[in-house]
Order: structure tokens, then C-alpha cells, then sequence
């Protein structure tokens, strides 16, 4: 194996330690152009797509990707804004103000924050690289997946522990594992919804759908439901929601196995059917609007509850750049450091440098 050159080192530098935000990804634009290679990169990711690699690529290659790509580039055109795809927009606005509220608290000594997408850009690699050109020997990696799965935070610890193979003097790394109990999420959660009812009023059922997996990644040990289930639980009693005022669901199906269930469009047509009349939908396992939440929920959830004879439907929006949001991912960081934050004063540096130059160092 060829190692990836690394960066210039001058001896007596203070090691920084940096932050890694990791979110799923999207297209450079909403083309079918761009979705064909973003589509290829994720499902043929194998934690995404549990299905033998041959049998699968024939499928992937011979039918996926000459059919969908138009038709998920025509979703992607129905969201996308004038700075680009929402997902990234808000990843790039909570990198911004994380590294703005670490600076508040931790002064001179913050860490570096940075952003990377597990599919399509910018890269998981290029993202490490751009740490390591800081000079950050520690790096605390962070999934913006709050519950744990296999296809989503474990194949994001992949793309991590793949471009450390490729280096030759590899930094520390710590890692988020989840943070779906987390108070300060869920205190933050609850109050999106507070304060989306003072505006507009309380539903006559609030539906939190969540992204969902096959059913067989549950009965192989996948946490990801349980993980959800009490998401959900803490939520409704944050917001002191008797069991008949919510429910808890599952989208994004794909394909013909059974996944978890309820699933979120069943539910939806459901309520519509029984006669109730308002339904409010919030997204708990997303921290920034995406295509599952703008187009599949705000849009077709919508078509679906009210085809079914609802008569009103409400979305309310992801976390994105809330105040609460960001404080308590401040918090999430800050717990994860303990330990790292210690930094070397600058005559112990200068000792240092001039130690190593006494032996003979070049810089």
C-alpha cells in the first residue's frame, strides 16, 4: 500500500485537536447527471444494501441506476435552493456555528471544526486531510445520525477508519456512537415543537417518523428501532403527550422486504381515513432538512394524508441552526474531549523545538 504524504511538521508546534461532523450526503446538483454517481456510492455501500455484492451489482447497474437517477433528480429539483442542496446548506451553517460557540467557551485553545459527507462531497478523506493539514493530532468524529445504525453511523466509522489505513502517522481518534437520549437534544426537540404550536396552533396528532431499515437489521441485533422507540418516548414526555396523541413511524422505504413498521405513508393514510382532522409530522432522527424530510414528508406526506381525507397537515421543520441545537451539540462535544483540551505552553514548545534541532531535525 502507498501512504498519502504527510503534511509538513515543524517540531515544537502544539498539537490541536479537531472536530468531525459527518452527515449522510447529497448530489453537487439536482441532475440526473450528479444523482447517478451519488446513488452509486451509496447504494453500493454493503451496510446500506445487505444483499449478495454480485447479485447486487447486476441490480444496482443494470436496472437502479438507469432508472432513478431522473426520477430522485426531479425530487432533488423540487427542494434545492439558491445555495445549493439543503442538507449541505445546513451542515455548512452548523460546522459555522459549532466552531462559533466552541470559540465562546474554549477561547485560544477550541478545536478545529470541520464537515464531511459519508457520500459525495466533500469527502470523509478529503475532510481528515484538511485536520491533518492543521495540524490536528486528536480527532473527535461525530455522526449527525442521534440514533445508532449500522447503515448510517457505522458505515460513516468505515469512511473513517478507510482513510486511516491510507496514512502513515495516524491521529488519535474518539467517536459518537449516538446521542438519541441526549437531554440537551431532546430538550431541544421539545421546544422546536413549543414553539411551532404557539404559531400555528397544537394537531390532533403529532407523527414522528423516522428513517427507516429493513426488519431483518432489527432481529440481527441492529440497536437502531430501540434507539428510536425511546427518542420517540422521551420526546412525547417532554411534551406531555398522552400515548393516544402521537405516534411513532418509519420512512423511506426501498424495495419489496419488510421493513420497520409502521410505515410513516400507511400511517398518515390512516389517520386520514379515521377523520382526524389536523396531523403535524417532525423528523427526529434528522438534526438539518434533507429530500426525506422537504420532499418525502412536507410533499408527499402531505398528498397522502390529505388524498386520504385529512383535512390539514403540518411539517415541522429540523433542528438546523436553532440556538438550543447547537448548544447542546456544543455540549455532546464537550463531554467527548475530556482529557484533550490540555495544551502545551509555548516555552515548553520552544524547549521542545530546540531539543530536536540539537539532533540533528530539519524543522
Amino acid at each position: 500500500m502507498s501512504y498519502r504524504t504527510e503534511p509538513a511538521y515543524s517540531h515544537g508546534t502544539a498539537a490541536k485537536t479537531g472536530i468531525l461532523l459527518i452527515n449522510l450526503g447529497t448530489p453537487d446538483a439536482p441532475t440526473a447527471a450528479a444523482v447517478k454517481p451519488y446513488l452509486r456510492e451509496f447504494l453500493g455501500d454493503p451496510r446500506v444494501v445487505e444483499i449478495p455484492r454480485a447479485l447486487w451489482w447486476l441490480i444496482l447497474n443494470g436496472v437502479i441506476l438507469n432508472t432513478r437517477p431522473k426520477k430522485s433528480a426531479e425530487k432533488y429539483a423540487q427542494i434545492w435552493t439558491k445555495e445549493g442542496s439543503p442538507l449541505l446548506v445546513h451542515t455548512q451553517r452548523q460546522t459555522r456555528m459549532l466552531r462559533g460557540y466552541l470559540g465562546e467557551s474554549m477561547g485560544k485553545s477550541s478545536p478545529v471544526v470541520e464537515f464531511a459527507m459519508r457520500y459525495g462531497n466533500p469527502s470523509v478523506e478529503s475532510a481528515l486531510e484538511k485536520l491533518k493539514q492543521q495540524n490536528c493530532g486528536r480527532i473527535l468524529i461525530l455522526p449527525l445520525y442521534p440514533q445508532y445504525a449500522a447503515s448510517s453511523t457505522a458505515t460513516a466509522m468505515d469512511a473513517v477508519f478507510d482513510a486511516l489505513r491510507k496514512m502513515r502517522n495516524m491521529p488519535e481518534i474518539r467517536t459518537v456512537r449516538s446521542f438519541h437520549d441526549h437531554p440537551g437534544y431532546i430538550a431541544a426537540l421539545a421546544q422546536s415543537v413549543r414553539d411551532d404550536w404557539m404559531r400555528n396552533g397544537r394537531p390532533d396528532q403529532l407523527v414522528m417518523s423516522f428513517h427507516g431499515v429493513p426488519r431483518y437489521t432489527l432481529d440481527k441485533g441492529d440497536p437502531y428501532h430501540c434507539e428510536c422507540q425511546k427518542t420517540g418516548r422521551l420526546l412525547a414526555e417532554a411534551l406531555e403527550l398522552k400515548q393516544d396523541q402521537y405516534r411513532i413511524s418509519f420512512q423511506s422505504r426501498f424495495g419489496r422486504a419488510e421493513w420497520l413498521k409502521p410505515y410513516t405513508t400507511a400511517t398518515l393514510e390512516e389517520l386520514g381515513k379515521q377523520g382526524v382532522n389536523r396531523v403535524d409530522v417532525i423528523c427526529p432522527g434528522f438534526v438539518g432538512d434533507c429530500l426525506e424530510t422537504l420532499e418525502e414528508i412536507a410533499l408527499e406526506g402531505k398528498a397522502s394524508f390529505l388524498g386520504a381525507g385529512g383535512k390539514e397537515f403540518h411539517y415541522i421543520p429540523c433542528l438546523n441552526e436553532r440556538d438550543d441545537w447547537i448548544r447542546a451539540l456544543s455540549d455532546i462535544v464537550s463531554a467527548n474531549l475530556q482529557g484533550w483540551m490540555a495544551t502545551e505552553e509555548k516555552e515548553a514548545c520552544a524547549a521542545s523545538r530546540s531539543r530536536a534541532l540539537a539532533m540533528g531535525a530539519k524543522g
